[in-house]
């Protein structure tokens, strides 16, 4: 996992929310998370943080051939709301430690929560992959968190973001990625955990509310590589924190 002290290396910007109880807005600062060495560049200053979600899924690929280099194909992922989880940002909020160990805490705690085929371990049924909405309970002694939205590819291969629990969408193609830190939680299948990315608009006009994603902290979702997986689709399991801009 990333430490607190790489956290600190992080541009700030400045968002106000409203804390659960009742009470004026506070002015707060969250900081987007650092690897520690090489980070993604920065959101710009007047970027307005919107909300931050922590995501559980798979990471799809697909191999030619036995002796092939995996070919990513998509994700699909439940997003849950942690915003006021966030350090100081309300009376719910957890420490920096245990916020920044929530995507490997929930990759092993839960089961990946899709809707799964029978004869499979990991992948999605390719026509329903979500189940009905849901918050996440019961996580260690957590409140709960609410089910913010799914994350997919579209028809045409764009990533999404469709945060239905609040109205807002992102459309966004990746601009930008760094590896996780040599620490990050290689998942349940010990295969590394995927690329920290900046997502920025796709300008197909579908985006609405969040327009720049990033996703950081992530845990798992590596390929087996084809020599272990075989030909065809794999998927392996990932979680993730994204954090949603409007700029």
């Amino acid at each position: 996992m990333v430490s607190t002290k790489s956290l600190l290396l992080a541009a700030f910007t400045t968002i106000a929310y409203a804390a659960p109880t009742k009470g004026p807005c506070k002015s707060l600062t969250p900081t987007l998370p650092s690897t520690g060495g090489d980070d993604l560049v920065a959101p710009s200053p007047t970027a307005r943080l919107k909300k931050i979600a922590l995501g559980h899924g798979i990471q799809n690929y697909t191999c030619s051939a036995p002796d092939a280099t995996p070919s990513a194909t998509g994700a699909l992922a439940v997003l849950y709301d942690v915003t006021t989880l966030y350090p100081g940002l309300s009376k719910t909020a957890l420490s920096a430690d245990a916020f920044n160990s929530l995507s490997h805490l929930l990759l092993w705690d839960r089961p990946v929560p899709l809707n799964r085929p029978s004869n499979s371990s990991y992948s999605a049924d390719t026509t329903a992959p979500f189940p009905a909405h849901d918050d996440l309970k019961g996580l260690a002694d957590y409140p709960s968190l609410k089910y913010a939205g799914h994350h997919f590819f579209d028809s045409t291969g764009t990533p999404t973001f469709d945060l239905d629990a609040s109205g807002m969408r992102a459309s966004v193609l990746k601009t930008g990625n760094v590896g996780a830190p040599k620490d990050a939680d290689k998942g349940v299948l010990d295969t590394g955990a995927v690329a920290w990315l900046k997502l920025t608009d796709s300008k197909k006009g579908e985006s609405k509310g969040v327009n720049l994603v990033y996703r950081v902290l992530t845990a798992g979702g590596n390929s087996e590589g084809c020599a272990v997986a075989g030909t065809g689709v794999q998927s392996v399991p990932y979680t993730a924190f994204y954090w949603f801009y409007e700029e």
